[in-house]
């Protein structure tokens, strides 16, 4: 078997990898698809995200889904040969934020494909991953795994939203049309945003935007077009881009909501803190998600329209193309491995 496993900055490789057989509780899962995350981009090109620096090689990927290819003992989960999609998060369950129901935030949780621990979590950019049975999620009938592997970045789309409050007939910025910005957008559509503007630097992005949902674009590069974004009601950062910050403290109205959701770069940004004061601006960060994963599997079954989202799909040999492709917003969103064609 093999997998696509990072060994530095610009050192991608499809490699041999032995995931070992289930034990208690476990599930082996043969991954068919999988797609490319911003924070795996990281990895490949940085060797790191944010302060979570690669220490010894690392198999990427947390988007994945396949199919039961075994049970460990004792293990309760879906039958062998059932679709699944893989939750990617194990958190401790026994520490405060567990305990009041804010999981995604927990210091001690395990990350599919994460740096943040040593030895590090290997990921799911794998012929066949072993996971805990709890991560593992049947496909609800009718969802196509090309639908249902967005399931992950969805999740964190709908935790961001949610953080936003009520966004029923509001006016909502948000700054960045990468995957997770455009499942903003489509999430946004879907609880009745009323206006939803979008903010990029790039055309395609812009159109994909339209596609999903977006009432209006703007080129963050076009100083003229920057009224079209004034007075939001909630503006959501999703570029992780200090200029995409300063354009949500200065375009969400006064009292309005600002949800922090793409990852800034590590270290201390300017940040219009007296703008934030004299306006009265409710800020709120969004980190991953929790059961919004069950409720983004459910979406995505009952139809969301999130086809535009997926534009190219590589066999997992050729990785290192995609993951290239995959950086170039100019031409690509998301991108998937394809990892039946082993």
């Amino acid at each position: 078997m093999r997998a696509c496993v990072v060994h530095g900055a610009k050192d991608l490789r499809v490699e041999a990898y032995d995931p070992g057989v289930p034990g208690p509780d476990e599930i082996a899962v043969a991954v068919s698809l999988g797609g490319i995350c911003g924070s795996d981009l990281h990895y490949y090109h940085r060797g790191a995200v944010g302060d979570f620096q690669l220490r010894e090689p690392m198999v990427l990927g947390h988007e994945v889904v396949g199919r039961v290819a075994s049970l460990g003992p004792g293990a309760d989960g879906p039958a062998v040969g059932t679709p699944v999609a893989i939750h990617p998060a194990t958190p401790c369950d026994s520490c405060r934020e567990c305990a009041e129901d804010h999981r995604n935030v927990c210091a001690h949780s395990r990350y599919l494909g994460s740096a943040a621990r040593t030895p590090h979590v290997q990921g799911g950019f794998a012929r066949r991953i072993v996971v805990p049975a709890a991560q593992v999620r049947a496909l609800p009938a009718g969802l196509s795994p090309r639908r249902a592997v967005l399931a992950e970045p969805l999740s964190v789309a709908l935790h961001a939203v949610r953080r936003a409050g009520d966004v029923a007939g509001k006016r909502v910025l948000v700054t960045g049309a990468g995957p997770i910005g455009l499942l903003v957008v489509a999430i946004l559509r879907h609880a009745g945003a009323a206006e939803i503007i979008v903010s990029d630097l790039l055309e395609q992005p812009l159109e994909l935007a339209t596609r999903v949902g977006a009432t209006t674009t703007v080129r963050a590069d076009r100083p003229d077009e920057q009224e079209r974004a004034q007075d939001a009601d909630i503006a959501i950062e999703a570029s992780g881009a200090p200029a995409g910050l300063r354009t949500c403290v200065e375009r969400v109205r006064r009292s309005g909501t600002l949800v922090l959701l793409g990852l800034l770069p590590p270290g201390e940004i300017g940040f219009l803190g007296n703008t934030v004061v004299t306006r009265e601006i409710t800020v709120r960060g969004s980190f991953r998600f929790d059961a919004d994963f069950d409720e983004a599997l459910s979406l995505l079954a009952d139809g969301l329209d999130v086809e535009p989202v997926i534009t190219h799909t590589f066999p997992l040999a050729e990785a290192a193309e995609a993951f290239d492709l995959a950086g170039d917003r100019t031409r690509a969103s998301k991108v998937l491995l394809d990892l039946d064609s082993e």
